[in-house]
């Protein structure tokens, strides 16, 4: 192998735009849905951090979420980014394409589609937090920590989880036996 096609076969991969994908590391907490008393005493934290690169979808963070939490069924799921919190009505709603074309007039209007949106282009930085709504009727609600951005993300697959604090709750509760 020449020291060219040596060098080629090393240069990391460059994203769409010319630059190098950044890592972002998220830490995801359960902050509201179908979760018992028994369950909730024994588990105060539900959370996992997840590692994802800026040029991966905001659909891949979903799976990432889903598998995190030892999800069993896909439902409808949103993110909503650029307000306080989640369940802020100020914050862009990122959706499925499903639901792109949304009756409700503004704000309440999708900013744009999960599957096409790369999450460096939603704009976060190091201290912000939104939300990560799952299932709405169940209505798991998730906050989501931007906790790091690093310049170059590492080779390896991503998105990964690197901590889990708490058990995953069961996606469904069987409310007659804990009565």
């Amino acid at each position: 192998m020449t020291k060219e096609a040596s060098r080629q076969a090393t240069k990391p991969k460059v994203a769409r735009g010319g630059s190098l994908p950044r890592l972002f590391t998220l830490d995801v907490a359960i902050i509201g849905g179908p979760i018992t008393e028994t369950f909730a005493k024994k588990n105060k934290t539900i959370s996992r951090t997840i590692q994802i690169r800026s040029d991966q979808t905001l659909e891949k963070l979903h799976h990432a979420i889903f598998d995190a939490f030892d999800r069993e069924e896909e439902h409808m799921y949103e993110f909503q980014v650029g307000g306080k919190g989640p369940q802020d009505p100020k914050a862009r709603r990122y959706v499925l394409r499903m639901a792109m074309n949304d009756p409700f007039p503004e704000p309440h209007k999708p900013a744009g589609n999960v599957a096409r949106t790369a999450i460096r282009s939603i704009g976060l930085k190091v201290g912000d937090r939104f939300g990560y709504w799952f299932d709405f009727g169940d209505d798991w609600w998730h906050q989501i920590d931007v906790v790091a951005i690093e310049d170059a993300a590492p080779k390896g697959r991503l998105p990964r989880v690197t901590k889990r604090v708490g058990e995953s709750p069961p996606q469904y509760v069987d409310w007659d036996v804990e009565k």
